[in-house]
């Protein structure tokens, strides 16, 4: 019981959190598990922490999909605005959405899940191959840059937002 208590003080005093190694370490078992999923199966997991201590109203929102397609490994895709740094867990006001990239025959599908924002806020570049989807509002802001599979040219993009996802397609 001792030592329990030990390690959660040793987790708080590294990281600066209550309890936030312990996520981190979570995050890290789960993952070496992915290898273990079925040809067809993934994980979705996400939380809230709640960091009114530190700034008030500041939320640190975290989560990650594991997939696998057919024949290949898993790949693991992390999202939100809790970042693993080498000092450790930070906060961004920036938050990372849910990402999935379809490479399909004849275009690429890009869904990016965006809660809480309007389609006036959301930026789209695309440059070769790299995809870069941001927005802002009052109250939250999303980026990510994603790497497509192939290069691609902007005037083949098209896009529509429904109920915070963004869904991109590029003809190739």
């Amino acid at each position: 019981m001792d030592n329990d208590k030990n390690n959660k003080k040793k987790d708080e005093a590294d990281t600066g959190f209550f309890g936030l190694g312990d996520l981190f370490k979570g995050i890290e078992k789960l993952v070496d598990l992915a290898g273990k999923l079925d040809e067809k199966g993934g994980i979705k997991k996400e939380g809230e922490l709640n960091f009114d201590h530190i700034k008030k109203g500041m939320k640190g929102v975290y989560g990650f999909t594991i997939n696998t397609a057919v024949g290949g490994s898993p790949k693991v895709e992390t999202f939100g605005n809790i970042k693993k740094t080498p000092e450790g867990p930070k906060v961004d006001e920036e938050r990372e959405p849910i990402t999935d990239i379809f490479n399909e025959k004849n275009e690429l599908v890009i869904i990016a899940e965006m809660p809480g924002i309007e389609e006036n806020d959301i930026v789209i570049d695309l440059k070769e191959d790299i995809l870069e989807i941001s927005a802002v509002n009052k109250s939250r802001s999303y980026r990510k840059e994603v790497l497509l599979p192939e290069k691609a040219e902007r005037k083949n993009l098209r896009h529509k937002f429904t109920n915070g996802i963004l869904e991109i397609r590029i003809k190739k």
